[in-house]
C-alpha cells in the first residue's frame, strides 16, 4: 500500500532557488516505495514542514549507543511523533572517515548498501570534523549497522565532551603542496587519542586537524584545538623561465596586480627582465603566489610543521584562531611523529585535567594565561606565540640589546661577545 505524501508548500519553497536543494533529495528517497526507508523519510518532511509553520524544532535528545561505546551516536527523538511516526527516532551515526578521505568505489557503495538497509538513505560527506553523517536511523537497527560497518574497517567518531573526529587533508597523496605526511600524522595521533573518542570524559569537545600547507584545506587554523599545519624554513624554489611564461600571458600590470601587489608583507619584486625576486626573509608563507604561480613557484626543501592550539568557533568569548605553540618543526624521521603524538598528549591531558565545564582550549588558554598553559606542557616561551602580530610601526627600541642577550643566554644560545 503506498503511503500517503505529506503536503509541503513551506518546503517547496527551497527548490525554487537557482541552487540544488536538500529538499529535493528527501522527496527523492520518499518517492522510492521499494525502499523500506521511504515512509520514514516522507514522515520527517512532514515533521520539518510542521516545524517551518510553527517555526519550532521538535527534536529532543536522550542515549542511544553500541556496546563498549560511550560516543558516536547523535539521539534525536521526536516530541510530535504521534503526527509522524515513522520518523519518530531519527537517530545519526557519525562514522569515522579514512585519513584524507580517500574511498573507492566499492567501499563508498557498501556503506550506501548498509544504510539503504537500516537507516534513511540519508548520508552527508562530511560535517565539519570530518565525520561520515550517516543521518536518520531508528534505536533498535543502530547495532546491527554499526556491526556491519565495522566489520568494513570503519570505526564510529566523536560526540559530546571527548575527543571528536579528526580530518586531514589529502596533502601527500596528490597535492605539490604537502610539506609532511599528514595521513601519517592523523593516523597516529587520533589512534593515541581514541580512549577519548570513544568514552569520553572531557570537560568538553577537543579537535585535531592537520593540513599540509598553509592553505588549509581542513580550516585547522580557525576550527581546531590542535592544528598542525605544513610550512617550510628555507627559501621558495623559484623557476624563473616559467615566471617569464606567466608574465607574458598576463602581461606586467596583470602580474603586479594578481601576484606581487597581493603579497602581505611585499615580498617579491619584478625586475626588469621579467625574472622574479623574493625577499625570503619576509615571506610568512601564506602561499598566495605559488597558489598563482604553481608551475613557476614551489614550497622549499626544508619542510616541517606550525602547530597552534585553541582554535574554535563562536561560543563563550567569541571566535578564536589558534595561538601559535611550536613555530616550526622538522618532520622527517619516525622519532618526529612520535613527537608530535607526545606533544599532542600533553595538550589533551593538560586541558583534561585545567579546563573548566563547557570549556574549549582556547578558552582556558585565554583564561589561565599562555605562560601557564605552556609551562604546564613543557613547552619554552618563543617571540613567535602571538595572537595578533605588531600593527604599530612606531616601536621603543630602548634596551633592545639587553633584552636580546637576555633572550640568547636563556635559550642556551648566548651570542659571542
Amino acid at each position: 500500500m503506498a503511503t500517503k505524501k505529506h503536503d509541503t508548500p513551506l518546503l517547496d519553497q527551497l527548490e525554487s532557488g537557482p541552487w540544488p536543494s536538500f529538499i529535493t533529495g528527501l522527496k527523492h528517497l520518499a518517492s522510492d516505495e521499494d525502499q523500506q526507508y521511504a515512509p520514514m523519510v516522507n514522515s520527517l518532511l512532514g515533521q520539518l514542514e510542521h516545524s517551518y509553520e510553527t517555526r519550532k524544532g521538535y527534536w529532543k535528545g536522550g542515549t542511544v549507543g553500541v556496546r563498549g561505546y560511550g560516543a558516536g551516536i547523535i539521539p534525536r527523538f521526536s516530541e510530535v511523533s504521534s503526527k509522524f511516526p515513522e520518523s519518530k527516532e531519527f537517530h545519526t551515526m557519525r562514522v569515522m572517515p579514512p585519513a584524507g578521505m580517500h574511498y573507492d568505489t566499492k567501499v563508498l557503495r557498501e556503506l550506501c548498501d548498509v544504510w539503504e538497509k537500516y537507516g534513511s538513505g540519508l548520508i552527508a560527506l562530511h560535517g565539519q570534523s570530518g565525520d561520515i553523517m550517516m543521518q536518520g536511523i531508528s534505536s533498535e537497527n543502530v547495532q546491527p549497522a554499526f556491526d556491519e560497518m565495522n566489520e568494513m574497517g570503519f570505526d564510529l567518531g566523536g560526540a559530546g565532551a571527548g575527543v571528536r573526529t579528526s580530518m586531514s587533508c589529502v596533502g601527500a597523496a596528490r597535492c605539490e603542496q604537502s610539506c609532511y605526511d599528514e595521513a601519517k600524522a592523523m593516523r597516529m595521533v587520533i589512534n593515541n587519542m581514541l580512549d577519548d573518542m570513544h568514552r569520553p570524559s572531557l570537560p568538553y569537545k577537543f579537535k585535531a586537524k592537520f593540513s599540509g600547507c598553509a592553505n588549509d584545506c581542513v580550516n585547522a587554523s580557525h576550527r581546531s584545538d590542535f592544528a598542525v599545519l605544513g610550512t617550510w624554513k628555507d627559501d621558495i624554489k623559484v623557476k624563473q623561465d616559467e615566471i617569464k611564461k606567466i608574465v607574458e600571458t598576463l602581461g606586467r600590470k596583470g602580474f603586479n596586480d594578481q601576484v606581487v601587489n597581493m603579497c602581505p608583507t611585499r615580498a617579491l619584486s619584478l625586475n626588469d627582465d621579467d625574472t622574479l625576486e623574493i625577499d625570503n626573509e619576509s615571506c610568512v608563507k601564506c602561499m598566495h603566489c605559488i597558489n598563482v604561480c604553481t608551475k613557476a613557484l614551489s614550497v622549499g626543501d626544508e619542510k616541517g610543521v606550525t602547530i597552534l592550539v585553541g582554535g574554535k568557533r563562536t561560543l563563550k568569548i567569541g571566535d578564536l584562531m589558534g595561538t601559535v605553540l611550536i613555530p616550526f618543526h622538522k618532520m622527517d624521521s619516525e622519532e618526529d611523529y612520535e613527537w608530535l603524538v607526545e606533544l599532542s598528549e600533553n595538550v589533551l591531558e593538560f586541558f583534561a585535567d585545567n579546563a573548566l565545564e563547557h570549556e574549549r582550549t582556547g578558552e582556558m588558554i585565554e583564561r589561565i594565561g599562555l605562560v601557564n598553559f605552556l609551562e604546564g606542557v613543557g613547552v619554552d616561551v618563543d617571540p613567535n606565540m602571538v595572537t595578533h602580530p605588531r600593527t604599530s610601526s612606531y616601536v621603543r627600541m630602548d634596551d633592545w640589546d639587553e633584552e636580546v642577550a637576555k633572550w640568547n643566554k636563556r635559550k642556551g644560545t648566548a651570542a659571542a661577545e
